[in-house]
């Protein structure tokens, strides 16, 4: 038996780059929303019952507005800091 890698042209290695590098982005993108979760829930939430009561709407929507308006602030920053040659 022959143990041969297999050769991969530059346009498959170029495409199989992008597929790892969108599953990768996907894979962050569900850690940062179990992370969002885990904090809102901690945060708003002070007891299970089958529905969420007025205040705890709130302070989830609140939670979540403002984790959002950061990462796209920061995201924002970022792509400025990166368009500035920092």
């Amino acid at each position: 038996m022959s143990s041969q890698q297999p050769q991969f042209s530059e346009n498959d290695q170029r495409e199989l780059a992008q597929f790892l590098e969108a599953e990768n982005a996907k894979a962050r993108i569900q850690q940062t929303v179990h992370t969002l979760t885990d904090s809102c829930w901690d945060k708003c939430i002070s007891k299970v019952n089958n529905k969420l009561d007025r205040s705890e709407e709130a302070c989830l929507s609140n939670c979540v507005e403002r984790f959002l308006d950061t990462s796209l602030f920061i995201v924002k920053r970022l792509e400025d800091l990166r368009g500035s040659g920092m």
